[in-house]
Formats: structure tokens, sequence, C-alpha cells
């Protein structure tokens, strides 16, 4: 009770002082004070706006690679990230005050004699050269002047120079005072004040002026950050007048040796020490990743393409990206260095940056629809091309995952799986038999190479190798065009085309779109794999068949907390079961015939990447795949514990064939891939289906 009326007689004394004299200071006119009462300085804390109980000051966020300690990027739009006090060198903490407020201790807000002082020297030389701003009162000016909630027109109007505005700057450091300590206070200023260079609050300027921590600060360089508040923009020693900036440090060191904080002699020996800056600066955004891991770049730009669609970060994509650049997110990718190097070097053994060609490639985790890794022999840059390569060497466009102007590639034969899984689901077991012919005229309309008389009529790649009585083992292992055409007319092409989508295959071409919306009954040759898809589908559509029939949404973080350490549900992994376990158990048996594995019935016959078993070395499934003329090849291999998903196009022309040749070196690749992800992995095998589904025509078998 005491200490409150103490305040408040404080408050009112300060008032009477003040309007006569701090505008004065401030050199505004004497007139204009005289209106405002005593009572417009006394402002309870419950009052305050909630920008300075709570300062929303912008600060960058952090993607770190699935290790949570080694850096992909940053984004933001001003480098800042908050630390406590402790974490800032004691001398940091001196130098501060002792350059802006050497009576910060002293006062409750408002300095006394410091705006006698400003009064009397501003008076004496007819013009503005001190100001009576403590360090509460610069802080408030910082925070309303930043406050990322309020337009730029009132940012401006919260930090111009009024007699309303600075009675009101008064009011609001009293009632600061009254409720935080100094320490919150002094930790509060330091974490918002610019320090030129780009930087804001003082980790940022440690970082940027001296790579080091602001626990680490030498009293030389403390005093030079010191000094740079007062004139940020001139004083900065790296982009602006570094003559300046020592000047300002001389000046910082002699007020700490005035205060007594600081002895004469070390101050003399900081102020011999010459400029030592070893500036670095804080990388920003996607093409901020380090030049050694260029090949991140892709990953990160997928990250942020689904930071921009998660509704826990803002109401439209423009807000959620400013939320990832202001927000103070810690992130903690997927994203997997080892597996990432390998997959790189892979694709660079199959094509070089340079090439027409590309074989983007990515890696996804059954069971958590966890990416990591993304990869794709390209630069990851906005860097010209010649004329006529839009996408070589440098592109930042998303070849991997899609989106933009990438629709993706003909997926070919992979596509088959999801003609399997329909017929599986609608009862027919794996031992259904079909004498695949070389040639089948379907009912299906279609005009163009593949019309006989208006009807869709697919024939076989190799009919001696092909065709003669085959089941769900020995066709998808021989890829099979005849069969699995004539399997999609006995389930329905719609139910192929709905159990793709179901999976997470997205129909990017608008051509794609509207087939699957409005024709999808007549879309035979979907089965073939016509449409165009990305790695990241078809990987994370047979990492569904991996994980027994459990869909999860692809993933590109492990964890996210805000700038508080709390943890955000965005990062938790999308999961449902979207096919009957066993179906999914009976599908895999299937797709262990195209990559030389055999299934639990011991029913393969046949196989167009015969040595993938053999080398992996542990159980495996997976699919290859052509389009027409071969103008993509396609290799998906996965067991238990990862999908892995590679495509061989031409980004710039799809109908430029790539050639049947590269899928060999394909397949090479993403058994190396798997290999060294899984070095240190049990070796898991796969659970067999029942008989019931591998041998047994029965009712349809409940899906998602």
């Amino acid at each position: 009770m005491i200490r409150a009326r103490l305040d408040k007689l404080l408050t009112v004394a300060i008032a009477g002082v003040l309007a006569g004299l701090l505008l004065a200071a401030a050199a505004l006119p004497a007139a204009l004070v005289l209106g405002i009462g005593f009572s417009a300085l006394s402002t309870p804390y419950s009052e305050l706006p909630n920008t300075l109980r709570t300062p929303p000051t912008a600060q960058r966020s952090n993607l770190y690679a699935n290790d949570g300690t080694t850096l992909i990027t940053s984004f933001y739009q001003e480098d800042r990230v908050d630390v406590p006090l402790r974490e800032v060198a004691p001398v940091m903490r001196q130098a501060i005050v002792a350059a802006e407020d050497v009576r910060f201790y002293q006062h409750s807000g408002v300095d006394l004699r410091g705006v006698v002082r400003a009064f009397t020297v501003n008076k004496r030389d007819g013009r503005t050269r001190q100001g009576a701003s403590t360090l509460t009162m610069q802080y408030v000016r910082n925070v309303l002047g930043n406050d990322p909630r309020l337009t730029e027109a009132q940012r401006e109007a919260a930090t111009e120079v009024t007699t309303v505005r600075k009675i009101q700057e008064m009011r609001y450091a009293l009632a600061l005072e009254r409720e935080l300590d100094k320490e919150e206070i002094l930790a509060r200023y330091l974490n918002i004040a610019y320090f030129g260079a780009g930087a804001y609050g003082i980790a940022a300027a440690s970082k940027r002026y001296f790579s080091r921590s602001p626990a680490e600060l030498t009293l030389a360089q403390a005093a030079l950050l010191a000094g740079l508040v007062r004139s940020p923009d001139s004083d900065d020693p790296i982009n602006g007048d570094a003559d300046s900036a020592l000047v300002r440090r001389s000046y910082v060191l002699e007020r700490l040796v005035e205060s007594g904080q600081v002895p004469a002699d070390a101050a003399a020996a900081a102020h011999n020490e010459p400029l030592q800056l070893r500036p670095s600066e804080t990388p920003n955004d996607c093409t901020g990743v380090p030049e050694a891991h260029n090949d991140w770049g892709f990953f990160c730009d997928w990250f942020t393409r689904w930071w921009s669609n998660q509704s826990a970060f803002g109401a439209t994509a423009d807000e959620r990206q400013r939320t990832l650049r202001r927000g103070g997110f810690s992130i903690v990718s997927s994203l997997d260095p080892g597996v990432q190097r390998v997959t790189t070097e892979q694709v660079l053994k199959i094509y070089r940056p340079t090439s027409a060609e590309a074989a983007p490639t990515a890696v996804v985790q059954p069971g958590t629809g966890r990416v990591l890794a993304m990869s794709v022999n390209r630069t990851y840059s906005v860097a010209d091309n010649p004329v006529g390569q839009k996408n070589r060497p440098n592109t930042v466009n998303q070849l991997i995952a899609g989106g933009g102007a990438i629709e993706g590639y003909q997926g070919g034969s992979t596509f088959k799986l999801f003609a399997m899984l329909a017929a599986l689901e609608s009862g027919l077991p794996l031992s259904t038999d079909f004498v695949a012919p070389t040639q089948l005229l379907t009912r299906f309309p279609v005009t163009g190479e593949a019309s006989c008389d208006g009807h869709w009529c697919p024939a076989n790649a190799n009919p001696s190798s092909m065709d003669g009585p085959r089941n769900m083992w020995s066709a998808f292992g021989r890829s099979v065009n005849t069969y699995f055409a004539w399997l999609t007319e006995k389930v329905g092409a719609d139910r192929v085309v709905e159990m793709a989508e179901r999976l997470g295959i997205m129909l990017r071409a608008d051509s794609d779109a509207k087939l699957a919306r409005y024709g999808a009954k007549n879309w035979g040759p979907f089965t073939l794999g016509v449409a165009a898809t990305t790695p990241l589908d078809l990987a994370s559509a047979y990492a569904t068949v991996a994980a027994e029939g459990t869909w999860c949404a692809p993933l590109p973080v492990v964890s996210i907390t805000d700038s508080g350490g709390r943890p955000v549900d965005a990062a938790k992994p999308d999961c449902r079961q979207v096919l009957d376990a066993d179906v999914a158990r009976a599908a895999t048996d299937a797709a262990r015939c195209p990559v030389g594995d055999q299934s639990m019935y011991g029913r393969c016959d046949g196989a167009t990447a015969s040595g993938l078993r053999a080398k992996l070395g542990r159980p495996v499934a997976g699919k290859t795949g052509s389009s027409e003329r071969y103008e993509t090849e396609t290799v998906v291999a996965f067991t238990p514990q990862l999908a892995v998903a590679s495509m061989a196009a031409n980004p710039d022309d799809p109908r430029d064939a790539v050639g049947q040749a590269v899928q060999a070196q394909m397949v090479n690749a993403v058994g190396e891939v798997l290999a060294a992800a899984l070095r240190n992995q049990p070796v898991r095998d796969f659970v067999p289906p029942s008989e019931r589904t591998a041998f047994q025509v029965t009712e349809a078998r409940a899906g998602n």
C-alpha cells in the first residue's frame, strides 16, 4: 500500500516537472503541454496495450535436419531470436545501460534528472542535442513501432514526435516499471533493439558482427554493439562508417569508466583494440541453404509449400508465410543428411545437372509419411539458364513433389498397383487367372495410336515373356499389360482411379483431373500410368502398402516448437487406414515378384528388376514402369521401413523420350539408397496375406 502511494506521488511529481521540461527537451512548443493534466501520466498496467505486455517481436524461425542441430536454413523478415538475460555477457548489459540510460537502475521509467539535463543542454544550444528517453521509454517506442499487427501508417503514428505520443510513452514506461523488474525490461530491450546490418536483438547482432553468442562478447565488442543502437544505419561498421562506430565505442567505454563499472585500464585496453569483425550472415529462405548442401534446397522448398497449407499457422497462405518468418519457430525437419547425401550421389550417377533429363527421387518412411530425402540432378538456384533451358542446370521449380508449373511425369506400369488393389478389394484373390493375349480389345473408348476401331486395345511389350496364363503374382512380376487391362475392365476403371487418389496420387494436370472427375468409368488407360505423377506421390502411395494400408500425408517435419518452447500439433503425422490390412499384405506379396524376391506362397514367376533382392540382401517389394515410347522411366521399391521412388524424364519436354536403358541404372540407384538408409536397421520381413485373400473369391473386402 505504501509502495503504491509513493509510486503515485512520484508519478504526480514527475508529471508536474515534465509538463514544463520534457517537451522542451525535445524542442516541442511548451504551449502544447499546458493543457495536459497530471492524471495523464497515471496508467494502470492492466490498461496497457497487449503489445507491451506480451511484445509480438518478429523472430526468425530455424529449420534443422532430423538430428535437431544441423541448420538447413532460417526464415525471417527481421533477423532476431530472443535470448534470456542470463545468456548475455554481463559486460554487454553494463555497456547498453552506460550508452543509453546510465541511471536505468535508479529511476522508475522516466528519469527526472535526464529531463533536466536534456532541457538545459537543448536550451543552451538552441536545438535538440540530447533526448530524455530512458531504456524503458525506448523499449516502449520500439515495441509500438514494430508491432506486426499494425499497418505501416499506424506504426509511424505510434512513434511520431508529438506531445501526445511523448506523454503516452512516459505513461506506458511508468506502468511497465511498476509491474516488471529491471532485469526483465533490460532483457526485452536487448531482444528488440536494432543494431544495424539487418541484426535485430543482441543474439543476432553478436552473430552478425562477431560470429559468436552474446554470452561470449568481450568488453570491446560489447561497447561497439552498445554504441550502434543510437544510429544503427550510419554507424554500422559493415555497411556504414567504421570510424563512427569506433568513436561510439570509445564513448561507451568512457561512460563505463565514469559510472564505475569498468576499470580505466581495462577500458583503455579495449579502446586500443583494432576493429576485429568476423561478420556472418544468417541464411534466409531456401536459396540461403549452405552452398555445400545445395541439394537440400528442394526439400526446403517443399517444406515451405507444406507450411503454406497448414491452417494452424494462419487463415491464408500469405499469412502462414508471414507467421513462419516472424514466429520464432524451431523446426526439426525429417530430412536425414546421410540418406539425402546418398540419394544425391546416386541421382548424379544417372544424370549430370546439365543433362536435359532429370531423375527426381524421394524417400518416404511408411507409417509416418516423413520424407527423409528429396533429390534431383539440378542446382537449386534462381540464376539464369541458357536460352530454351527452363529447368537446367538451375531451377527452383518443385521437380520432385510437383506443384506450380510442375504437373509431373507419366508413371507407367507402376500404376498397375492400383488396379491390383481395386481387384483385391472387390473380392478377387491373388490367384485370379487370365490367359493374357498379346493384344486385348477392351470396351474403353479412345482415339489415337492405342485405338482399335475407337476402343482401347493395349499390347504387351514382350509377348514371348508376357503372354499366356497369368495371375496377379506373375502378371505384376512380368508387368503384363493385357492382364491388367482385363482386370480393370472386370473391376471398373473408376475404382482404379479412386484407389490411386485414395493412396495420395494427386492429378495436377487439368486434363487428368477432368478425366478423373467426369470420365473415370471409361479411363481404362489410367491403369498403365498415362496420368502425370511425381516421385513423392508414388513413394507415399507404395509406402501405404508397406504400412499395411495405413496412408500418411507426406510430412517434412519431426517436431515444431514455437518461440515459447511449446510443441505445435501440425508436426504430428496425419495417418489413417485406407485399405484392409490383408488387401495391402496381398498387394505387397505380389509386389515382391518384380524385384526378384519371392512371395510367401512361392508364386513369383518372372521379374523386371530381378537383381534388386539379391543386391539389397533383405525382403523387398516394388515395381518398374515405362511410359509410352519410353518417354519416362520409373522405379519404386520398398521394405517395411522405407519406400523410394525415382523417375527419369525431361522436365522441359516430357515428350522427349529418356529411353529404356536408363531403367537398369535407376534400379541400381534405388537399391543403393535403400541399402545405405537401412544399413543399421534390423531386417524385417513382410507379413504374409491370408490364404483366403490369396486364393478365394469373396465378398468385397472393406477399404477405408
